[in-house]
């Protein structure tokens, strides 16, 4: 699906690679709805856009907030008087914990945010896009939603959890006008450590002391969103980002237990 003139729905559009794929889009000549928890990033994104209320709108929201939610597609609709897609990229990860480290009450926020908040904005889209000429659903899981990182497991179950449901919506779809893609982003470099509430990351790859090791371990934000939208104007299935989701994909195709065990090894060479 083209994008230009095209009204779409990015979740998390107040930093990271959501603000990236607002800008991207917005210079494509689409129109977006960009939804955050947080109202001051999302002003920031607009101020960055430079673009009048006819071309972005921020709506505050918490998208484990099932009635919120519910009510957005019509506020949407009140505002651009269509919607043609989203793309449900707001996440966050877990504490850097064990499973068994881990509370119930973390477990259920990380499965809620990244799981549930995707249904839910899924489910109440769905409908007005099967109205539409064509439409697309783009969903963000993650490389750790196909191979494990320890300490990561409940975020990586939940990116899973996306990765099967945006597959299995891709099948019950095929033969309507939604077109459906999965993206699984490597090592992007965000503030999601912070966005998720756990502080800045041991390595902060914005200190300029860090730039040469940031560069070889992370794809810029910038970058990541021009993979993710010519993925959508392509129509693609199934896109990876980043030559480490790349790689890892392919590894641990070919040798799972070897993938796993490669990983926890990284993982600790890193002090994870």
């Amino acid at each position: 699906m083209q994008v230009a003139n095209k009204t779409i729905v990015v979740t998390g559009a107040g930093s990271g690679i959501g603000r990236e794929l607002t800008l991207l889009l917005l210079q494509k000549q689409a129109n977006v709805a960009g939804v955050d928890i947080h109202a001051d990033a999302l002003a920031e994104t607009q101020k960055i856009a430079d673009v009048g209320d006819d071309r972005f709108k921020g709506f505050v929201m918490d998208i484990t907030d099932k009635a919120k939610v519910d009510a957005l597609p019509a506020e949407v609709i009140r505002h651009f008087g269509s919607v043609d897609g989203i793309i449900n990229n707001a996440g966050i990860i877990q504490k850097f914990i064990a499973v068994n480290d881990l509370t119930i009450e973390d477990i259920n926020r990380v499965m809620n945010v990244n799981f549930y908040g995707t249904v839910y904005l899924t489910k109440a889209f769905l409908p007005l896009f099967l109205e539409r000429p064509e439409a697309h659903i783009v969903n963000i899981s993650s490389m750790g939603g196909f191979i494990p990182f320890p300490k990561q497991t409940i975020y990586g179950a939940a990116k899973a959890a996306v990765k099967i449901f945006t597959e299995g919506l891709y099948a019950e779809l095929k033969d309507t006008n939604v077109r459906v893609t999965v993206v699984h982003p490597g090592a992007i470099a965000t503030n999601i450590t912070e966005n998720s509430g756990l502080g800045k990351p041991k390595i902060d790859p914005t200190d300029p002391k860090n730039a040469g090791a940031a560069a070889k371990m992370t794809l810029s934000p910038r970058k990541a969103a021009e993979i993710i939208i010519r993925a959508m104007e392509k129509n693609k299935f199934r896109v990876t980002v980043g030559k480490d989701a790349t790689m890892l994909d392919i590894l641990y195709r070919f040798n799972p237990r070897f993938a796993t065990n490669f990983i926890g090894k990284m993982m600790k060479k890193v002090g994870i």
